[in-house]
């Protein structure tokens, strides 16, 4: 029997569709911590995007911190929180906190990014005639700047939201659960078993990734107005 059939068989046992160590288990737990991952990086980055974005401050300080950050390892990030965060939690503080920090500091800077892109791109023309008719700098960003905003910024969450889901399969090694932990076991078995578990494990997290991105790829289409849309599609290909 080869891989792919041995995968297929894997992911096509029942037995791995339930108990606490199956599919849907590890498959909510990889969603709850991308989640809570997404929605601290969203509370960070998106604030201080919108800020820099609609007042031009701090723009430099605030992009270049973003790129230090992107360019930081997951591994490293892990490696140097976990020390902290165990001495202050050893449950939750090894298994849990590294991760989600890690990822944090992977998802901030796209979102931070694309949400001062976003505001910058906005026409400007379109900007003053909202100050003419006496918007305040609130009404404006909140009425005028973000619904315009909004593709790119959502494009920023979106890429977000895929790099989490890729990399919260870390989190395993360090004990935590997750779609990662049937690479984890799968690689510690040393056999076409294991091999196929951790196949299985790669399958499921891509298909979550997929999902993921055709979900936010729709709510981008949906809130993209039609005359954006057909500026877009209209728009010359790159050469």
């Amino acid at each position: 029997m080869n891989i792919v059939t041995q995968t297929i068989a894997w992911l096509t046992n029942p037995a791995h569709w339930q108990g606490p160590n199956g599919i849907p288990v590890r498959m909510v737990e990889h969603i709850a911590i991308s989640g809570v991952s997404l929605a601290i990086a969203l509370a960070i980055a998106l604030p201080v995007g919108l800020y820099i974005g609609h007042t031009g401050r701090m723009a430099n300080l605030a992009i270049n911190a973003a790129n230090i950050w992107r360019a930081l390892p997951s591994l490293a990030v892990i490696a140097i929180a976990l020390p902290i965060t165990a001495a202050i939690d050893p449950q939750a503080g090894f298994k849990i906190y590294p991760t989600i920090i890690a990822m944090v500091v992977l998802a901030v800077p796209p979102i931070l990014v694309n949400a001062y892109a976003g505001l910058r791109e906005v026409d400007r023309d379109t900007i003053e005639a909202a100050r003419g008719q006496g918007f305040s700098e609130r009404q404006l960003l909140r009425k005028v700047e973000v619904p315009l905003a909004l593709p790119v910024i959502v494009t920023g969450i979106r890429s977000g939201a895929v790099q989490i889901i890729a990399t919260a399969t870390l989190g395993a090694i360090f004990g935590f659960g997750g779609l990662g932990r049937f690479l984890v076991d799968g690689f510690a078995q040393f056999s076409l078993g294991g091999a196929a578990e951790m196949l299985g494990g790669v399958v499921l997290v891509s298909g979550l990734v997929i999902v993921t991105d055709l979900l936010f790829a729709a709510f981008q289409r949906v809130i993209t107005p039609r005359g954006m849309r057909v500026e877009r599609s209209e728009a010359p290909a790159a050469a």
